[in-house]
């Protein structure tokens, strides 16, 4: 345990520099006198790490030093050949870097290693997109990527539903998500997210740009896609829903809609029936995820929202009333006299 503590002390000082025994305390999930012990130990083993007192001051390595450990357990180099997507590398124009990365890699480890992470690459194999979806076409991404790992401004022609507009931007950050690219780019003062697929011409324009100090974008998008998820619930709907039929819920709405649905949801009648309001982009999608319920969900308001359940439950049961009803008799004909 201590010898594990020991390298990741050492891969800490070397990647971050100076840093306090408080600060390499904290990382570690030990005492500071713990640190000094392990710093001590270090020394001893002959690694030039050493303190330095007062304002400013901290733990580092002498300048120049670096270790030849990777600091890899059999678990992290079986992480190496999982931790990324090739299909995401190879659209980002990274395909060949990611190859000889993994390959530099493989040829670090010692041979025990070096046959097991080969194993696992060749029994595990990630596909992130749902079923039933195309990934999009993303001519432009290469170039977006390359705008975005240099800090280049970017004139990109984008489709939207209705029309084709052109945009200058700054690109902040690329996102992956269920398998489709987003450019998160900011215009002007506006931070704003932009589907790859649909930027038909993208260029450099050759001119830098300061990316914002503090910019974070896994919280971006986070926040952002909470927001997208909450603008898109136009309409609501009061129901009553028998308490045992309440999970299903979850298999019909969208993450936001449901937490908002619980959040309204009241303490179950005397019947077991609850009654809340469910939020929905339509009616018509709305309509949609109650159906399934049948007869265990009842919609109190809108009055537009129950006539158009009403009139699609008379419906199927027109239908499969006609499905039920046996042929009529044929009717006897008269005997044709001898």
């Amino acid at each position: 345990m201590r010898a594990s503590r020991l390298v990741q002390l050492l891969l800490l000082l070397q990647t971050r520099g100076r840093s306090t025994a408080p600060e390499l305390a904290r990382e570690l999930e030990v005492s500071v006198r713990t640190v000094y012990r392990d710093i001590e130990a270090l020394s001893a083993a002959g690694v030039p790490v050493y303190t330095e007192q007062g304002r400013g001051g901290g733990v580092q390595l002498v300048d120049g030093y670096r270790t030849r450990l990777t600091g890899l357990t059999t678990e992290e180099a079986d992480a190496v050949l999982l931790a990324g997507s090739p299909a995401a590398a190879a659209d980002l124009g990274l395909g060949t870097v990611l190859a000889t990365a993994q390959l530099k890699v493989l040829a670090a480890l010692p041979p025990e290693l070096r046959g097991r992470a080969t194993r696992i690459a060749e029994r595990v194999h990630i596909d992130a997109p749902g079923w039933f979806h195309r990934p999009d076409q993303t001519p432009t991404l290469a170039t977006v990527a390359d705008a975005l790992w240099h800090d280049r401004r970017l004139d990109i022609r984008y489709q939207r539903k209705d029309r084709a507009v052109q945009r200058r931007l700054d690109p902040l950050g690329l996102v992956l998500k269920a398998g489709i690219w987003y450019l998160v780019a900011r215009e002007g003062s506006a931070v704003r997210s932009y589907r790859a697929g649909r930027i038909t011409s993208a260029e450099q324009t050759g001119e830098s740009f300061t990316r914002p100090q503090h910019f974070d974008l896994a919280e971006h998008w986070s926040e952002s896609a909470e927001d997208f998820a909450r603008s898109m619930l136009r309409v609501r709907a009061r129901c009553r829903i028998a308490a045992t039929h309440l999970r299903l819920l979850r298999l019909m709405n969208e993450p936001a809609a449901l937490a908002e649905a619980m959040d309204s949801a009241a303490a179950p009648d005397s019947e077991g029936w609850v009654e809340l309001t469910l939020p929905s982009e339509s009616y018509e999608v709305l309509a949609s995820a109650i159906l399934p319920l049948g007869q265990y969900c009842e919609v109190l308001d809108p009055p537009e929202l129950r006539a158009q359940l009403a009139e699609t439950a008379f419906a199927m049961a027109d239908r499969y009333r006609e499905s039920r009803d046996p042929a009529p008799a044929a009717t006897p004909q008269p005997a044709h006299p001898g």
